[in-house]
């Protein structure tokens, strides 16, 4: 018999996140994996439990009191139905193991946890995939990440952006417009309100406030707003992360003015800038969905598209879930849905974003 054969197997079981040795625990895994995210992060977890009450279970394989996998998740229910998601809200998450046993132990738990909670579904984002078997299916055309260095100033920055795109942001920055930084109350007003907007001219409903609120609670100095105005009023703005010296735009819009003010261009860039004062050395732009407007707009500023892996489980007989806000057979709502008062939109918004998870 091999040494590999006498190991034990992982064990799995649930987080206590109430305990704080165990959340040390925790947070030491998680500086020691390279490939962690903000998504994994207790901070994140318990913001998104806090705002929308979509509890959070941590999934923990150990090997002789040693942690060699987590795998963070959310019980997301709404219109959609249930799932386990890693992570709620996040574009990433997803298993983290140090071995291929200890991640398919993790992903066996999972579906064992689905079925305790009444969950048809399971969604994971990044990560490690789980091998192909009875019930998972993974996917690596649907969505792509962007992230590149950033320049060492304003001239190199510009100089790295393609010719077309450099002119628009050259424009955006010819407009004088203002830029404010910070998470304080008035930076939290002016992104919701220039945020709302953007996303109800998309056709999609919004966030409650209390998510974003939560993340900048949660995440500190390790989170802000930046808010481009024009005459005083907020044309655009967007909400970063940052995360072992890359910078991540997450939340962003611009209400109706920013496109012919190029206030879009001229945010990111000075987003840039910003984050090279705080030495961020990366500019992570977040996924969009193969093919789409995001998708090209961020191909435009030369950054190169990188698949992202993601895996979904549905239990047997169960129809698969289907929360893709651009999915087809939400067309029609989303045409209606950019038609509505921007009050209006903001109310009933609530009622549905939560589940867009």
């Amino acid at each position: 018999m091999t040494s590999a054969a006498r190991e034990p197997a992982p064990a799995v079981r649930l987080a206590v996140l109430r305990d704080p040795m165990e959340r040390d625990r925790i947070d030491d895994f998680l500086d020691s994996r390279p490939e962690a995210t903000p998504f994994h992060s207790r901070v994140w977890l318990e913001a998104i439990e806090a705002a929308t009450g979509h509890p959070a279970h941590v999934l923990l394989g150990e090997e002789r009191g040693r942690i060699v996998g987590l795998l963070p998740l959310h019980r997301a229910t709404s219109l959609f139905g249930a799932a386990l998601v890693s992570t709620g809200f996040a574009v990433g998450g997803g298993i983290l193991a140090e071995t291929p046993r200890a991640a398919a132990l993790l992903a066996r738990s999972a579906e064992e946890l689905a079925a305790r909670l009444a969950c048809p579904a399971i969604e994971l984002r990044g990560g490690v995939v789980p091998v192909a078997r009875d019930g998972w299916r993974a996917r690596r055309d649907t969505h792509a990440g962007f992230v590149a260095p950033l320049a060492a100033d304003d001239a190199a920055q510009l100089v790295a952006i393609p010719r077309k795109q450099r002119a628009e942001v050259r424009k955006g920055l010819a407009n004088a417009l203002e830029v404010r930084i910070g998470n304080g109350s008035a930076e939290r007003a002016m992104h919701y309100a220039v945020y709302a907007e953007s996303v109800r001219n998309l056709g999609t409903p919004v966030f409650p406030k209390a998510l974003f609120s939560a993340v900048l609670d949660g995440f500190g100095t390790d989170a802000d707003i930046l808010t481009v105005l024009d005459r005083g009023r907020p044309v655009a703005s967007v909400l970063s992360l940052y995360h072992r010296g890359a910078v991540m735009p997450y939340w962003g819009g611009g209400a109706a003015a920013a496109r012919h003010l190029r206030a879009n261009d001229a945010m990111y860039f000075a987003l840039m800038r910003h984050a090279r004062e705080r030495g961020c050395d990366s500019f992570d732009f977040g996924r969009s969905k193969i093919g789409s407007g995001a998708y090209q707009y961020k191909r435009n500023w030369g950054f190169e598209p990188q698949p992202l892996a993601y895996a979904a489980w549905t239990a047997d007989g169960a129809a698969p879930r289907d929360a893709d806000p651009t999915s087809p057979r939400y067309e029609a709502a989303i045409a209606a849905w950019k038609r509505l008062p921007l009050p209006l939109a903001n109310r009933l918004g609530l009622l549905i974003s939560r589940g867009l998870v």
